[in-house]
């Protein structure tokens, strides 16, 4: 199952986004603490509405348990980011990776650029900063899913069993 990890994000309604996205199309979510709102901040709940209960979420207190957690499981960890070694079009994905996406504010600490096993980036054109992070990481995990064959219900399957580890 491929992965998606919210590195210590800024603001609640796009972390909710994401996890409504991952809760639809399958995908477990990985949050690396500290957050900068609580999960009850009305602003994530209103955003990830009814499907933050039917969303695979893990959450780790830090980026050093939760890169512990990764490669104990066997995870590759693949960084998205404005400035990625690949671009997305070019990257090849595999199944069970884990796509990292930074805070809104900051990105990634160097601790977590230096635990990529690689990058990828979204082409774009000249002289724009870059995409909500929440529409970067629906275009990269579309992609990922398409890539492995693991949307949802394609091959007669029903995925509505995710577990939450």
């Amino acid at each position: 199952m491929l992965r998606l990890a919210l590195f210590q994000p800024d603001i609640p309604q796009n972390a909710g986004t994401m996890i409504r996205m991952a809760a639809c199309l399958g995908i477990a979510v990985d949050i690396v603490e500290p957050t900068a709102f609580d999960v009850s901040d009305r602003h994530f709940r209103r955003s990830g509405m009814d499907y933050l209960e039917r969303a695979a979420v893990r959450r780790h207190d830090s980026f050093a348990a939760f890169d512990g957690w990764r490669r104990a499981e066997g995870h590759r960890l693949v960084l998205a980011e404005t400035d990625g070694a690949v671009p997305l079009p070019d990257f090849v994905f595999r199944p069970g990776d884990v796509v990292l996406v930074g805070r809104e504010s900051a990105g990634v600490t160097p601790e977590a650029r230096s635990a990529a096993e690689t990058s990828l980036h979204i082409p774009m054109r000249p002289n724009l900063r870059s995409l909500n992070v929440a529409l970067a990481a629906a275009m990269v995990m579309g992609e990922a899913l398409r890539q492995t064959g693991g949307f949802p219900g394609r091959n007669g399957t029903d995925d509505d069993h995710l577990e939450t580890r």
